[in-house]
């Protein structure tokens, strides 16, 4: 298993809707449209990610778990790896229910969509202080 950790954080326009994704960013804002991203500022990009774990991240055996913390409360989003996800892109990382794959993709099959997260944990990160600590895990069965 590996498992790498970094940060990201809260913005007031955080609004937890999307029904089939959640993203988090490394842009320093935040639009409205911007309905399934729950963290701006990550400390971590996709691109960032060293080669090891991008070839765990391409097999379909690959559990991806997403842990996000802020203020106590935990959230997380698990699924799968796929022959797609190239952890290409230097901005953003998605979480998708969907197995639709492309440089953005951090994991398919994901068991829950920014709607799908706690009301309280939203609510914490429309603060543009919260602090939201998060950790990928990479297991290979």
């Amino acid at each position: 298993m590996y498992c790498v950790p970094f940060r990201a954080f809260g913005h007031e326009n955080v609004l937890g809707k999307h029904k089939t994704t959640v993203e988090i960013t490394s842009e320093d804002f935040l639009t409205r449209e911007g309905t399934c991203i729950v963290g701006i500022r990550a400390t971590q990009t996709l691109a960032g990610l060293d080669s090891t774990i991008r070839e765990l991240a391409a097999l379909k055996t690959t559990e991806i778990v997403l842990v996000m913390e802020v203020n106590g409360v935990i959230e997380q989003v698990t699924g799968t790896g796929g022959p797609g996800l190239t952890y290409t892109d230097p901005v953003s990382m998605v979480a998708r229910t969907s197995s639709y794959q492309c440089g953005r993709t951090l994991m398919i099959h994901a068991d829950k969509a920014a709607s799908d997260l706690g009301k309280d944990f939203i609510g914490r990160l429309k603060d543009r202080r919260a602090v939201m600590n998060c950790e990928l895990h990479f297991i290979n069965q």
